[in-house]
């Protein structure tokens, strides 16, 4: 389950949400499919206490351009999903900024770790984007990767793991199945 982290330390997780084929969106960009009616009755539950503790315990989202604007979609009819916390928008392009909690960064992703991040923030989640993902982890600036397959099988769209360019030895840390069929895998990468 959700795991406390050390005092003073840093840690850059990187969440998808992927069918168990691999997508991370259908090819129109929609990500309706990530709700499912399936049943586990072996799986576990999280409450809305746990699931808020938990969400406290991130202070600082980043994502790509493409998430950004899709989250910006999504939040005309369901609000802003992260809240008031601190959102890096990775990209070369001029994108609007509708809340004071939102940067956009164009530059050296070792920069803004390094330089940016780790002296600010503890726990930080790559929210979204897949190459900006794959770009995270060949330079070795992600700590582990949090998977959460749903049950279903899209056949197309953006892939998460396409052409990754590198082989990553990964440890897995811990595996936990929901009631709702889905099944989250938390990856360390290995540095």
């Amino acid at each position: 389950m959700v795991k406390k982290m050390a005092a003073n330390t840093f840690k850059l997780t990187v969440h998808m949400v992927s069918s168990l084929d691999g997508y991370i969106a259908k090819k129109d960009n929609s990500v309706s499919w990530f709700e499912t009616t399936d049943r586990y009755e072996k799986g576990v539950t999280v409450s809305e206490k746990e699931m808020g503790d938990f969400l406290k315990s991130i202070d600082c989202y980043i994502m790509g351009s493409r998430t950004y604007e899709h989250a910006l979609e999504l939040s005309k009819a369901h609000g802003w999903p992260y809240g008031d916390l601190p959102t890096i928008v990775v990209t070369h392009r001029n994108l609007p900024v509708e809340r004071p909690n939102i940067e956009v960064y164009t530059g050296d992703l070792e920069k803004l770790v390094n330089g940016q991040l780790k002296p600010k923030y503890k726990n930080v989640w790559l929210a979204g984007g897949a190459k900006l993902a794959r770009e995270f982890i060949r330079l070795k600036l992600a700590d582990e990767i949090r998977l959460s397959i749903v049950p279903i099988m899209l056949g197309d769209g953006t892939p998460f793991f396409d052409h990754a360019g590198q082989e990553q030895e990964l440890h897995l840390q811990d595996v936990t199945a929901y009631k709702n069929g889905m099944v989250e895998l938390c990856y360390e990468i290995k540095k």
